[in-house]
């Protein structure tokens, strides 16, 4: 293998990239160290070291580093290591790590996060956020259905019951412009138009 390019990539980083497609970020030490250079030869050897020992290490601990504080998604770990400069190779490997000692679950992940917004987001505004983060629809359906949320039908209604007492709307002397403006706010956050039209009816009976 040929070294196309070493590219710097921070103070104290280089990019290095290799006729095979693969690109990875080492320390410029490192970049010393295994006598890396723009133009020159990479053995098969030094190559493997590099991908399996020195980066998939790192990878992994990186991984490890950022589950300390709070949960991750595999998608949003994916997107770290990417950040990082680590090939697929290495990332791919690091995730399934991290996946066999149960460190990432995306189940548990959606699961946990729909029970603690679920008392003040709209089931809408959860899938939103939940599919940024790289939870299928078919995940997160799973999800609700597991935490019993899916068959609870009245859900939706409190919570927009909480946002009309929040906003103090009079239920008995609301005229139609009010009940205009209040029905587009809470579309506006995510809520069904049926469980819209059903709050803001029964409000103004």
């Amino acid at each position: 293998m040929i070294i196309t390019d070493i590219v710097e990539a921070t103070g104290t980083k280089a990019k290095v990239c290799v006729d095979n497609g693969v690109t990875f970020t080492l320390y410029k030490g490192e970049i010393q160290k295994f006598a890396l250079e723009k133009e020159g030869s990479l053995s098969d050897e030094l190559y493997n070291k590099i991908i399996n020992e020195v980066l998939l290490k790192r990878a992994k601990l990186r991984c490890m580093n950022l589950l300390k504080s709070r949960d991750y998604t595999m998608y949003q770990l994916m997107m770290k290591l990417r950040q990082g400069g680590y090939p697929e190779t290495v990332i791919d490997n690091a995730i399934a790590y991290v996946i066999s000692f149960g460190y990432i679950d995306d189940m548990r992940y959606a699961k946990s996060y729909i029970i603690s917004a679920g008392q003040t987001k709209s089931r809408r505004q959860i899938e939103r956020t939940l599919l940024q983060k790289g939870i299928s629809k078919e995940q997160i359906s799973e999800a609700y259905a597991q935490c019993s949320v899916e068959e609870d039908t009245t859900q939706e209604q409190k919570l927009i019951e909480k946002l009309l007492e929040k906003k103090r709307f009079d239920r008995q002397n609301a005229t139609y412009a009010d009940r205009q403006k209040m029905a587009a706010f809470l579309y506006r956050k995510g809520f069904a138009m049926d469980d819209i039209n059903h709050a803001i009816g029964a409000a103004c009976n």
